[in-house]
């Protein structure tokens, strides 16, 4: 991937179908999602996906 192709997908975000070509390259399917909205420093298990608008939604409940 080039500097300028992470530097498009780090602003505007991941289609669905951009998420699930990535998802599917893992050999472990049965791995534990979570999410991190801080870089990486901890982690939330997602709990829900939605669609709200024209968006697909992680949704976390703590």
């Amino acid at each position: 991937m080039s500097e300028k192709d992470a530097s498009d997908w780090t602003k505007r975000g991941k289609s669905i179908n951009e998420l699930i070509q990535e998802l599917e390259s893992f050999d472990n399917q049965d791995m534990e999602v979570k999410i991190s909205t801080d870089g990486g420093d901890t982690f939330e298990s997602i709990n829900l996906v939605g669609k709200q608008d024209s968006i697909c939604c992680l949704i976390t409940y703590e």
